[in-house]
C-alpha cells in the first residue's frame, strides 16, 4: 500500500502539478512533504502528517519552511534494519 501511495504522489508531481500554477506557501511543497512523510513514517502516520499539513494550507497561514518531523527514536522505524 505504501508503494502505491508513493507512486500516486509521484504521478501527481510529474503529470498533474506542472499543469497548475505554482502557488505553494510552504517549503517543501505539500506533495513533496507527503512523499517524505509516508516514506519516513509509514503509510498511516505519514498520511496523517500530510493531512495536517494540507489543513494548514489556507490564505491566513503565512507558510514558510515546514519540514517533515524526524522519526521519534523510541518508535521502531519501518526503514530500520
Amino acid at each position: 500500500m505504501r508503494k502505491l501511495a508513493l507512486a500516486s504522489i509521484q504521478f501527481y508531481r510529474y503529470a498533474i502539478s506542472p499543469l497548475m500554477a505554482s502557488h505553494c506557501r510552504f517549503y517543501p511543497s505539500c506533495s513533496c512533504y507527503a512523499y517524505q512523510a509516508i516514506e519516513n513514517h509509514g503509510l498511516i502516520r505519514g498520511s496523517w502528517l500530510s493531512l495536517r499539513r494540507l489543513g494548514r494550507c489556507h490564505p491566513w497561514n503565512p507558510g514558510g519552511y515546514d519540514p517533515v518531523p524526524p522519526i521519534h527514536p523510541s518508535r521502531p522505524s519501518s526503514m530500520a534494519e
